[in-house]
């Protein structure tokens, strides 16, 4: 054999035995992501939102990546588990508990997870804002008529008709959810086949949100100083420079550091939402890649050593600290649908894992409209609001405050924004597949939209948020 054939061959070999490393390395990885999103999906929209889980996973877990339809899944409905795995190689379950939803079991054991205390309701828990005799949000009638507020009637239906509508089989919509609330009441609300108002609905990162709200409490408390030093354990060494990171830094995503955020097996927020213990030390593990303020980075990493922050403060006066969730802002404002996830150390997801009804998430986002108040009482500290939808310095068009989305547009062309059809003021929680809470203060209005949009093309924001606008009084 001549040399250089020779040469040749063994540098194909070498190249496929690095090709076929890469892959087994990359599947070593990928799958058992896959598996963990999978179980703890299957065992979210089961057992909190009582979807059939047939539909669930063909509708919402298949079609993300192909690498999900040879998933094989179980579900026992006695022990409340779920799990998934590829062929028997690869196996993950998530476990349901009363009080806080489902949780991957990764680290630990489902036994040693069932003894971490949560919040249980209290046996026929009284709820003041179920009266079926007062209007929305006091109680729970349905929407008033909206023409009573000057609102077109037809305009406005033939938005939530486009909102529904299927554009076609290759960029399926999938709208689940639509509440409009202007002025303070409920005028329009529409629900997909399977669901319905009193269904609690998964926001994904609009769960960012409701942890600035948690933080806002703390800091109306006297218990947390964004300013300060942020407390993470990892950090307090006197060499690392990560210590001198501030909460407000955090909540602003510009505090310097490492996290890949693409959603894909294995980047960071996959490994860290799918395949391990604790999320706030995995992030806070991470190094320092950037002076804290020379960069924006989203993170659902920041987000959740900012829930850890949130668990230690609250903790020293609610050992239980899911009651300090539930009674200082939930239940104030009528939520008393919705709860956070943990994840398997015990510590809510803060990045990703908030249930509530449509109606609840419209109330959340209502508690912002109104700066804070809600029925007269101060909730956020004053300021609190307009502290979380200034824009951080790094966002380049504007586009990002505290946990919260912005439409202030790029500063030397304000026209370069998010949302080009709306109020520069409006503001609003996103989360994965195109679930929205969007308040508009100018023109007084929450709009909220749930959907599985996997193809984020198939829903256009700006355009429902347009047609929901032109139905609004002059």
């Amino acid at each position: 054999m001549k040399r250089w054939l020779k040469i040749g061959l063994i540098g194909i070999g070498t190249l496929l035995i690095l090709v076929f490393g890469a892959i087994v390395w990359f599947l070593s990885v990928a799958l058992p992501i896959g598996a963990g999103f999978a179980a703890k999906y299957l065992c979210s929209s089961t057992f909190i939102s009582q979807r059939n889980p047939d539909i669930a996973f063909k509708e919402d877990v298949a079609p993300i990546n192909p690498l999900f339809k040879p998933i094989s899944w179980q579900l026992n409905r006695e022990r409340k588990t779920a799990s998934a795995d590829y062929f028997g190689l690869f196996t993950a379950t998530a476990i349901y508990r009363e009080g806080c939803g489902c949780s991957l079991v990764i680290g630990t054991t489902a036994e040693a997870m069932r003894q971490q205390t949560f919040y249980k309701r209290p046996a026929n828990e009284p709820n003041p804002f179920r009266r079926v005799d007062l209007p929305w949000p006091e109680g729970a009638m349905g929407p008033i008529a909206p023409a009573s507020l000057g609102i077109r009637l037809g305009q406005l239906n033939k938005a939530l008709d486009k909102a529904f509508a299927e554009p076609g089989p290759d960029k399926p919509r999938k709208t689940r959810a639509i509440v409009v609330v202007y002025d303070g009441r409920l005028v329009a609300e529409r629900y997909a086949s399977g669901f319905n108002k009193d269904m609690l609905l998964l926001g994904w990162s609009m769960t960012k949100s409701v942890t600035n709200a948690l933080v806002g409490i703390l800091v109306k408390n006297r218990e947390l100083d964004i300013h300060a030093p942020a407390p993470v354990a990892e950090w307090h060494q006197d060499n690392d420079p990560r210590r001198k990171i501030t909460l407000d830094q955090m909540l602003r995503m510009s505090d310097g550091m490492e996290f890949t955020e693409f959603y894909l097996p294995p980047d960071d927020s996959t490994r860290m939402l799918f395949n391990s213990y604790d999320y706030a030390a995995y992030a806070a593990g991470k190094p320092l890649v950037a002076e804290p303020d020379a960069r924006w980075n989203y993170s659902s990493g920041t987000a959740n050593i900012i829930a850890r922050i949130v668990r230690k403060a609250a903790e020293k006066k609610y050992p239980q600290y899911y009651a300090f969730i539930r009674k200082e802002l939930f239940h104030k404002i009528g939520m008393y649908s919705a709860f956070m996830e943990p994840d398997s150390s015990g510590t809510i997801v803060g990045s990703s894992y908030t249930f509530a009804t449509p109606r609840d998430w419209a109330r959340f986002g209502l508690l912002y409209l109104q700066d804070g108040v809600w029925q007269g009482k101060r909730i956020l500290p004053e300021g609190w609001v307009k502290y979380s939808v200034t824009p951080t310095p790094g966002a380049p068009r504007g586009e990002y405050g505290a946990l919260f989305w912005l439409n202030a547009g790029e500063p030397a062309n304000p026209a370069n924004r998010m949302l080009p059809s709306a109020p520069r003021d409006t503001f609003w929680a996103s989360g994965f597949q195109e679930q929205y809470v969007i308040v508009i203060p100018s023109k007084k209005i929450v709009l909220v939209r749930f959907g599985a949009s996997i193809n984020r093309k198939a829903w256009n924001t700006d355009e429902f948020v347009a047609d929901v606008l032109s139905a609004l009084p002059n």
